[in-house]
C-alpha cells in the first residue's frame, strides 16, 4: 500500500515539474538508456536547451572526481566540442577518455576566480557550435542559474553545473 501511494506522489511531483516550463516540452532529451533513471526523469532524460547540477557532495576525497566523470560519460553521448570551464586545470584526460569522453572534444576555459565561471559559461552557451558546457563551482545562485537557463534555451546547448 505504502508503494502505491508513493507512486501517485512521484506521478503528481513529475505532473508539477512538467508543467513549471510547458515551453520545454518539446525540446529533445539525452536519455541515460537506463529505464528505471529515465522513468524518473520529466520527458524520459535530460533536457537540452536547460541547466542541470550534479552535486558532488559526501565525506570521501574524491567525490568530485566522480562528478566529473559522470558528467564526461553523460557528454560522451553527444556529438560535438565540449567547453569545461573550471578555476584549475585539473581534469585527468585518460580518465575522461576511459568513460567515452575523447580529450580532443574538450576546450578548457580556465579562469582565475570561481566568480568568473558562470559568465564564461553563459558565454559558451551562446554559441551555438558547442554540444555543452560544463562549470565547476562551489554555489550557484538563482540569478546566474536564471541567466545559464536563458542562454541554453537560446542556443539548445546543454549546460551541466558540478557542485
Amino acid at each position: 500500500m505504502r508503494q502505491a501511494g508513493r507512486e501517485r506522489q512521484l506521478a503528481a511531483l513529475r505532473e508539477q515539474i512538467g508543467g513549471l516550463a510547458p515551453e520545454a516540452a518539446g525540446r529533445p532529451v539525452l536519455s541515460f538508456g537506463v529505464d528505471p533513471i529515465d522513468a524518473h526523469l520529466p520527458g524520459g532524460g535530460l533536457r537540452l536547451g536547460a541547466v542541470h547540477e550534479v552535486l558532488a557532495a559526501g565525506p570521501v576525497d574524491g567525490e568530485g572526481a566522480l562528478a566529473a566523470l559522470f558528467v564526461a560519460a553523460i557528454l560522451a553521448r553527444l556529438p560535438g566540442p565540449v567547453l569545461w570551464c573550471l578555476t584549475r586545470r585539473d581534469l585527468f584526460a585518460p580518465g575522461l577518455a576511459a568513460v567515452g569522453l575523447h580529450p580532443d572534444r574538450v576546450l578548457y576555459a580556465e579562469t582565475r576566480r570561481e566568480t568568473e565561471v558562470l559568465p564564461t559559461m553563459e558565454e559558451g552557451l551562446r554559441h551555438r557550435g558547442l554540444a555543452a558546457v560544463v562549470g565547476e563551482v562551489a554555489r550557484l545562485g538563482l540569478t546566474p542559474s536564471r541567466r545559464l537557463q536563458l542562454a541554453a534555451e537560446g542556443s539548445g546547448g546543454l549546460a551541466l553545473v558540478i557542485r
